[in-house]
């Protein structure tokens, strides 16, 4: 019998086939546990393209894979083989959640973050017989990206495509249009990859050459609008200290004292080598996210010890502290300490950390769990993230949010000519997540054209330069202070000046071609019912 062209159309749409015609499609269990072994193992190379390591070139081999596993496929198999991705991708990326607290809120959150992958399936199966799929299913994993970003609880930026580039030759791409092109140009090659396996051999080659020679063109571009011509507004010595902390774990603050009194000594020390002339007095001092748990508007002591520290240092220091706000909160505050004049301005950390500073839906947690009372409850700040430190400038993105694009790029966008990371990844032990944060402060470097300085209490402190090149990194669980001269900048990058408009104007492409792909399916079935003998 001969099937009418409107329902041969709907049978390459795959899902509206599958689901609305009343026979289904055989199903093939062993193509099935194939097709999901591939899917983990797309995720699984994704995850090794990532710092520690610097295998970068796995990115497109894992994108190219997942891709060829989800053609021809329907919408409901495209989520399900996207979500396997998600997990052989979270699973091994994010053990460092659960380092003390066991393994429950990892799994959990790779469970969570997993989801954002099956959107991406459902995505890429939408858009893959549009003209120019490759780029359209590129663009549908920048989308899916958006969408974790952002969602739920203020988003999880972390693991994006772009963070695990820092080492590729493609760094450069994130002046243009940020993060999200970085992942953009990542993905893109992924799928030109999958595009050159199918197809008549002349048509892919041909596709793949013009693919390439695209690519090529952006990075060269990039090369040429990212590299920093022009000569730095100005150039500073810059120190950050990273005063260690005593012990591994999550009980490292109950002795909050002895992590306050080591950033000082190491300051202390570092003043005398200033004054012995064997290092430079810097303009610029950092000390870490939670260096004095102790409030120092509130603790005397704590105040003289900071004071002692900022005089024997000659400068201004960015200190990151936990201050008391109403009663029963608390504040993560990075403020700037005066050797004369003690505090003054601060940043207020603006992205907390859901259900670790701060419990969502607390009400409800309360009433069935007693975790509801131990977990965090941190104010959030507001303003544009830019303190004055010492006449400059700086940038402060608190541990967390250095993953979130808006926030920094409202920072630069204000004036700030120096990124500053104070972070806390004691919490952490030795886990790759402080070389993950690492890569996502290079990224940041390159995007913004910035020098960024990453001072952690127990590292990895990192002087990174606007290429996104490491000048100096400390050793992890060790006290020491790294302090280089440094280009301030106050010139614009075209990233910083689009934020995240390439992002968005993308992500609506995208989803205006899959919802025509499938209300253009849904029409053509229906049609194909009706002109039925």
């Amino acid at each position: 019998m001969r099937v009418p062209s409107s329902e041969r159309a709907l049978t390459a749409d795959g899902e509206l086939d599958a689901c609305l015609k009343s026979g289904r499609p055989k199903r093939h269990h062993g193509g099935i546990a194939l097709r999901l072994a591939l899917s983990v193992g797309a995720g699984w190379l994704l995850f090794l393209s990532f710092p520690p390591r610097t295998l970068w070139f796995l990115a497109p081999v894992a994108i190219a894979l997942l891709t060829v596993v989800l053609q021809g496929r329907s919408l409901r198999a495209g989520f399900g083989f996207g979500y396997a991705a998600g997990l052989g991708f979270f699973v091994p990326l994010l053990p460092w959640v659960g380092a003390y607290v066991g393994a429950t809120p990892w799994l959990a959150l790779a469970a969570i973050e997993a989801l954002a992958f099956g959107v991406f399936g459902v995505l890429a199966v939408a858009v893959g017989r549009a003209p120019l799929s490759p780029v359209w299913i590129a663009g549908a994993w920048v989308t899916a990206e958006a969408l974790r970003s952002r969602v739920p609880f203020g988003g999880f930026p972390w693991g994006r495509l772009a963070f695990g580039q820092a080492d590729g030759p493609l760094l450069p791409l994130a002046s243009i249009a940020g993060a999200p092109g970085l992942s953009f140009v990542t993905a893109l090659i992924g799928t030109l990859i999958a595009w050159s396996l199918a197809g008549p051999l002349n048509v892919r080659w041909q596709a793949l050459a013009k693919g390439g020679a695209c690519i090529v063109l952006i990075f060269v571009s990039a090369l040429v609008t990212g590299s920093p011509g022009a000569a730095p507004d100005e150039v500073v010595t810059a120190t950050v200290v990273q005063g260690n902390v005593p012990r591994l774990g999550l009980d490292f603050n109950a002795q909050r004292r002895a992590v306050l009194d080591n950033h000082v000594a190491r300051t202390e020390q570092l003043a005398a080598e200033v004054t012995a002339g064997r290092a430079a007095r810097p303009r610029l001092v950092i000390w870490p996210e939670n260096a004095s748990d102790i409030d120092p508007l509130t603790n005397r002591d704590a105040a003289d010890r900071l004071d002692r520290a900022a005089r024997s240092i000659g400068a201004p220091i960015l200190v990151g502290t936990v201050l008391q706000g109403e009663p029963g909160t608390s504040i993560n505050s990075a403020m700037v300490w005066d050797p004369t004049d003690g505090p003054g301005q601060q940043h207020i950390k603006r992205q907390l950390v859901p259900f670790g500073e701060y419990l969502p839906l607390r009400p409800i947690i309360r009433a069935v769990s007693s975790y509801a009372d131990s977990a965090g409850n941190f104010v959030a700040g507001n303003g544009n993230g830019v303190v004055d430190l010492n006449g400059v400038q700086v940038a402060v993105a608190t541990c967390y949010e250095v993953a979130f694009d808006d926030l920094v790029t409202e920072s630069v966008q204000a004036g700030a000519t120096v990124i500053a990371v104070p972070t806390n990844n004691a919490t952490f032990g030795r886990t790759e997540m402080t070389f993950q944060q690492l890569a996502m402060s290079r990224v940041r470097a390159v995007e913004h054209g910035r020098t960024v300085l990453i001072a952690a209490t127990s590292g990895v402190s990192a002087i990174i330069t606007p290429t996104g090149e490491v000048r100096q990194q400390s050793e992890i669980f060790t006290a020491q202070a790294l302090t280089d001269e440094i280009a301030l900048r106050s010139d614009l990058t075209p990233a910083t000046r689009l934020g995240a408009v390439p992002e968005i104007a993308l992500a609506v492409i995208v989803l205006s071609l899959a919802a025509a792909s499938l209300f253009g399916g849904a029409y053509r079935f229906c049609l194909g019912r009706r002109t039925k003998p």
